[in-house]
């Protein structure tokens, strides 16, 4: 299974990349083995041009929950003309997505309506992908004990902050490696995404600290095989 970042940032990041600009993430969405689309947001066209993949193979798309950073219906209709399937899910739900098992949890985001996180398996490996929420709900974490995830993407919307309001919605990476403690006996290796603009130090850095803790920091573009 080959995931690849579309985009990894939060919703602060403006669409387009200012001029000038050092450093830029595109809203959050990834693709897994080039068919599978998760979250159809309106930055995905022009990462799929910039990382030369093609669209036409997009063969089904599924969405964490409704935010525009996210979501855009415009995004979904011009994938479904192309050929492509938007496949809807509620939490607890399991659906046969192609040769996928898609199973879908409710995550705790409450400003979206029935947010969820996913695990996706080909049979062989399987991906949890936890984004946005602030810490992970009872019911997913049994459920990635259960299934114990080769990989796994959490959020991490706040840095190295603490007393932001924004985690009761949002992780940030104090929550990410409190839950890596608890977790790593269930996960192969972890990830973050959803970085926001104004809550992070550069790439660089970020990187420097989180790879201390065994984590790796995602960027557009990363490719990672499973």
């Amino acid at each position: 299974m080959k995931i690849t970042c579309l985009g990894t940032g939060a919703a602060d990041w403006p669409e387009k990349k200012p001029e000038g600009a050092k450093e830029f993430r595109r809203l959050s969405s990834a693709l897994i083995d080039g068919v599978l689309l998760i979250d159809p947001n309106t930055c995905v066209f022009d990462a799929l041009n910039e990382f030369n993949i093609d669209p036409l193979n997009i063969k089904y798309i599924i969405n964490t929950h409704s935010h525009s950073d996210h979501f855009s219906e415009e995004t979904v209709s011009k994938f479904e003309k192309n050929g492509a399937v938007f496949i809807p899910f509620s939490a607890n739900e399991e659906k046969a997505v192609g040769k996928y098992t898609v199973r879908a949890y409710a995550a705790n985001h409450s400003t979206a309506q029935s947010p969820v996180h996913f695990i996706v398996t080909n049979g062989e490996k399987t991906l949890f992908y936890g984004l946005d929420g602030a810490w992970l709900l009872y019911p997913e974490v049994q459920a990635i004990k259960q299934f114990c995830p080769d990989f796994a993407v959490l959020d991490a919307t706040v840095g190295f902050i603490e007393g932001d309001y924004r985690i009761f919605e949002h992780n940030n990476l104090y929550m990410v490696l409190e839950m890596k403690k608890s977790l790593e006996k269930y996960i192969g290796s972890f990830c973050i995404s959803h970085m926001a603009r104004t809550l992070h130090t550069d790439h660089a850095t970020l990187c420097e600290k989180m790879n201390r803790h065994g984590v790796t920091v995602a960027y557009d573009g990363m490719e990672t095989e499973i």
